[in-house]
């Protein structure tokens, strides 16, 4: 595999040692011995410089893959914490829901198109973790005021109404970063087409469940463990309401 990196005129190439690696000094000697001899076959002896040549075997391999999911748990934490205390509990666990969600889809992407698990990778996992939350956190937000202002409806209805009056800000927020994502896909450098198209994949996948995942988690629980407070408030009562009217304070 050959991918540019940095300057136009340095690039990066990847092959492998064998079926079962040798990550000795004098396997990896070998290898960059046959591909020295295949670029001065190619490009003449002299016309190029090798920088340096690396090994990375499995148990490199098992320790990014290890690192990369403890980034993911604490960070899973940490948001149900966060949220915890400036909501409720039952909010951090719809948004870590639905959250873990959009990573099990980006997961099954990365798999499907056997893209390298690379730094670069994980870090744009990680960032579509933050933009998963951001998105949900600002619909729980809007939840939140909506409980205190209409204190006698439905929880469903006040879900319904959230949803709704965040949704133009959910599909701008996300078409403004896909035009962004999109065009590091289609024109960026190679050594960023694997970041490039997790991003997109999951900030489309990240938006969605902001919109279909996280409020129907909240409201499964909210049926199971009906909140302490104003339990007359949100208590999951049948009513009727004008089709298109906004719940009456």
């Amino acid at each position: 595999e050959i991918q540019t990196f940095g300057a136009p005129n340095e690039w990066v190439i990847r092959a492998r040692l064998g079926a079962t690696p040798d990550l000795s000094g004098e396997a990896t000697q070998r290898t960059a011995t046959v591909v020295d001899s295949a670029l001065a076959r190619a490009l003449g002896a002299g016309t190029y410089t090798i920088v340096r040549t690396e090994a990375v075997g499995p148990k490199v391999g098992g320790e990014l893959r290890q690192k990369a999911l403890t980034a993911i748990l604490l960070s899973f934490l940490g948001t149900l914490v966060y949220l915890a205390f400036r909501f409720e509990w039952r909010f951090g666990i719809g948004a870590v829901g639905a959250t873990a969600h959009d990573i099990l889809l980006t997961l099954s992407f990365i798999a499907l198109l056997d893209l390298e698990v690379s730094l670069v990778v994980v870090a744009a996992i990680l960032t579509i973790v933050g933009y998963s939350l951001n998105d949900t956190i600002v619909v729980f937000d809007r939840v939140r005021e909506n409980l205190r202002k209409y204190r006698r409806h439905h929880m469903g209805e006040i879900l319904n109404l959230s949803v709704n009056e965040t949704l133009p800000r959910t599909v701008m927020t996300g078409s403004t970063t896909l035009l962004a994502t999109i065009a590091l896909l289609l024109l960026g450098p190679a050594s960023i087409q694997g970041f490039a198209a997790v991003m997109t994949f999951g900030i489309v996948v990240g938006t969605f469940s902001s919109i279909f995942i996280a409020a129907p988690i909240l409201l499964a629980i909210e049926r199971k463990w009906p909140g302490e407070d104003a339990r007359g408030a949100r208590a999951l009562l049948p009513r009727v309401t004008v089709p298109g009217s906004q719940p009456a304070s």
